[in-house]
Parts: structure tokens; C-alpha cells; sequence
């Protein structure tokens, strides 16, 4: 009789893709919670931004993707040659420690240095964890796993701001340090989920080569690019909103802990849904629930437009909220997407490309649009919002095109 098959690595493989699940959730509520009061703690106030306040804001928020997308290729090829779990529990680990150097200083030019340092232990975090559930996760079932992980990860973010707000609205800014604080509390949540799973399962050393030259040839090859740019096209929007919705909430006299709540539903609604869209790009393939995420997004764009223009109409808030949901789409799809298209070998340098593409995207974005408003005013940030919807189409039909090519040449297009 053959002998059954050790179900150990199994085993391992799932406890691994839970911690990385765990952590996951802990690190993105640190940067949410973070992030969601950071302009006003560095500003000491939360209305009356002017044109300069605006940009000291953008250029110190810009560091920590300067220092993320800048060195995140290093991060990706060490976890491809040591393993994902100590680049993982090295960033976390530094993490959480320059969050608590953050909250004693107010001072711009030592916030921006240690934000710059932040984005440094951050960039292997993502990387890391996406390299782990794409080794772990099976060919058929990469869209559900990817969904899984993209549901904490974005519930995190969001959980995150939603405190954060609730807090900025009950707290002075003098007190607001304590929110950093326990934002990195969080970051030693996540470290304490990753190190329990790494010790009982430890990974062995992988032996990839830092090899520059291959590592150009995975950052252009085609359609690795057709997959990360409209990531940054995409964070180019998100990257300003981050930084700058709980100053453009209060312009508006929308009071945090209402903000926050709208923030925590948006978040229970990830949860419910990216497992459910992965699981469709499993069945109907990447490039259906991409075209989907895109026509979400420009929606979304379209309709945030018209309401600034005519106002809150139940129509135009409708179809904000039909445009968000499908634009939830994306995200599953185009992460597995990646995925099939990148070797266990050197997936962490694979996954890097992704997390190199939405940080520049939220500095770029934190330029332009901080550039245009200081310059234009309204009609400034219009034409940036119609750039990123233009640029996010283009891309998505380029990747169509080539995965229509592909099925007409006999490939199996996803």
C-alpha cells in the first residue's frame, strides 16, 4: 500500500496563512489609526488649512512612501532569499518602535525623518505577507485567498481610520500622541501573531540570489506592469484621501464620530465582500472582475464629480455607492493575477513590484493633487481626478487587449 502523505506542511502552510491573516489585520489598524490623525498632530489643528498647511502636510506624509517604494525591492529579494517571516517580523518590529519615537515630537523636520525611516521597516510588511498566501494558496482558489487577505488588510486600514476619527473628535490635538501610541501597541499585536506562528513553524533560508539583472527583467516584463500600474494609478487618489479626509470632514462640519461609524461600515462591507469577488475572479477569471473594478472606480470618480457640482442628490449618492462596490472588484482579482504570474523563487521580489507601485502612487498623488489645489484651487483637483480616471482605463483596456490576444492565440488568458 502507498504510504499517505505527511499532512504536516499542510498543516503549517494553513497556520501560516492564518498568522499572516492575524497580522495583517494588527499592522494596517496601526497605520489607519495612524494615519487618520497625523495631519492634525503634526498641525495642532484640525480646521482652517490653508494653502501652506496643505503642503507641509503633503511633504512630510510623502516620506514614509518615499522610503517604502524606494527600498521595498531589497525587502522582497531578502524575503525571497531568507524567508517571508523575518522580513515580516523585522517590519513590524520597527515599526511599531518608530511610532512610538513618533509620538514624542511634533517638530516637522523630526517627523518627517522618522516617517521617512517608518516607510523603510514598513516596505517588507506587504510584500512579505502577499509572498506568503501566494505560496501557500492553490492555483484554483488564489482569488478567494487573496480576497481573504485583502478583506483584513483593508478592514484594518479602515478599522483603523475609524477609531482614529472617533478619537480625533473626542480628543484635544494635544493628547493625540496617546493615538500613536496605540497604534503601535497594534503593530506589537501583529508582531506577537507572526513570531508565535514562525516559532512553532519556522521557515528554512530559500538561497535566492541577488540577482539585479533578473530582478529588472521581473519589474518590466509586460504584464507584470500592466497589472501594478493601475495600482498606482489607483493610489494616486487614495493616497490623498488618506491623509487628508479628516481636515476635508471637518471643512464640511461632518462631525468624526459620524465620520468614523461610515468608515467602520465601509469596513464590515470589505470583509463581506472581497472573499466573495475572489472567488468570482477564481470562477470567471481575473480579467472580467478587473474590467468590473475599473468601471467602478471611474464611477466613482464621475459621480463624486457631479455631486460636487449639483450637490447631495439621492441619485448621484446612489450611484457613488453601486460605482464603490464595484469597484471592490479589482482588488482580489488583480492580486491574484499577480500571483499567477510569479515564481515561488522569487515571488517576494514579485509582490514588491505591487507594493513599490501604490507607494509611489500615494506620494505622486500627494504632489500633484497638493500641487494642483495650491495652484487652481477646485477646478486643479477636477483635472486630477480626470486624469486618474482616464489613466485606470487605458490601462485596464492595454491589459485586455493583451489577454485577448493571448486567447487568440490559444492561451489560457486570466
Amino acid at each position: 500500500m502507498p504510504v499517505p502523505p505527511d499532512p504536516a506542511p499542510e498543516a503549517a502552510g494553513i497556520a501560516r496563512m492564518r498568522a499572516v491573516l492575524g497580522a495583517t489585520f494588527f499592522v494596517r489598524f496601526g497605520f489607519g489609526l495612524s494615519l487618520a490623525i497625523f495631519a492634525t498632530y503634526v498641525l495642532g489643528e484640525t480646521t482652517g488649512l490653508d494653502t501652506q498647511s496643505v503642503g507641509t502636510i503633503g511633504i512630510i506624509s510623502a516620506m514614509a512612501p518615499v522610503g517604502e517604494f524606494t527600498t521595498v525591492l531589497f525587502s522582497g529579494n531578502l524575503a525571497d532569499r531568507y524567508g517571508r517571516f523575518p522580513v515580516l517580523l523585522f517590519g513590524t518590529g520597527g515599526a511599531a518602535a518608530l511610532l512610538a519615537l513618533l509620538s514624542a515630537t511634533r517638530l516637522p523636520l523630526a517627523v518627517g525623518a522618522l516617517n521617512l525611516a517608518f516607510g523603510v521597516a514598513s516596505g517588507g510588511i506587504l510584500a512579505a505577507s502577499l509572498a506568503v498566501v501566494g505560496d501557500e494558496a492553490q492555483s484554483g482558489s488564489r482569488g478567494y485567498e487573496m480576497g481573504r487577505f485583502d478583506a483584513l488588510n483593508l478592514l484594518g486600514w479602515i478599522g483603523g481610520f475609524a477609531v482614529g476619527f472617533a478619537l480625533l473628535g473626542s480628543l484635544a490635538p494635544s493628547s493625540l500622541s496617546w493615538v500613536l501610541r496605540l497604534g503601535a501597541v497594534a503593530q506589537l499585536g501583529g508582531l506577537f501573531f507572526a513570531f508565535r506562528t514562525f516559532r512553532r513553524h519556522p521557515e528554512g533560508a530559500r538561497g535566492a540570489p541577488v540577482d539585479w539583472k533578473h530582478i529588472r527583467t521581473v519589474v518590466f516584463r509586460r504584464e507584470i506592469l500592466l497589472v501594478t500600474l493601475p495600482w498606482l494609478v489607483i493610489y494616486l487618489l487614495l493616497g490623498t484621501a488618506f491623509v487628508f479626509l479628516g481636515t476635508a470632514s471637518a471643512g464640511i462640519h461632518l462631525p468624526f464620530a459620524e465620520l468614523g461609524a461610515i468608515i467602520g461600515g465601509g469596513g464590515l462591507l470589505l470583509l463581506a465582500t472581497q472573499p466573495a469577488f475572489g472567488r468570482l475572479a477564481d470562477r470567471h477569471g481575473r480579467m472580467r472582475m478587473m474590467l468590473i473594478g475599473t468601471v467602478g472606480f471611474v464611477g466613482v470618480l464621475l459621480f463624486a464629480g457631479l455631486l460636487l457640482s449639483f450637490g447631495a442628490q439621492p441619485v448621484l449618492l446612489a450611484g457613488i455607492a453601486v460605482s464603490a462596490l464595484a469597484g471592490l472588484a479589482y482588488g482580489p482579482a488583480a492580486l491574484a493575477a499577480l500571483t499567477d504570474l510569479s515564481q515561488s523563487i522569487t515571488r517576494g521580489t514579485t509582490m514588491a513590484i505591487y507594493t513599490l507601485s501604490i507607494n509611489l502612487g500615494m506620494l505622486l498623488g500627494l504632489l500633484l493633487s497638493t500641487t494642483l489645489y495650491s495652484a487652481y484651487g477646485p477646478v486643479g483637483l477636477d483635472v486630477f481626478f480626470a486624469g486618474v480616471g482616464l489613466a485606470l482605463s487605458g490601462l485596464t483596456a492595454l491589459r485586455y487587449d493583451d489577454q485577448k490576444l493571448a486567447r487568440d492565440l490559444g492561451a489560457a488568458p486570466r
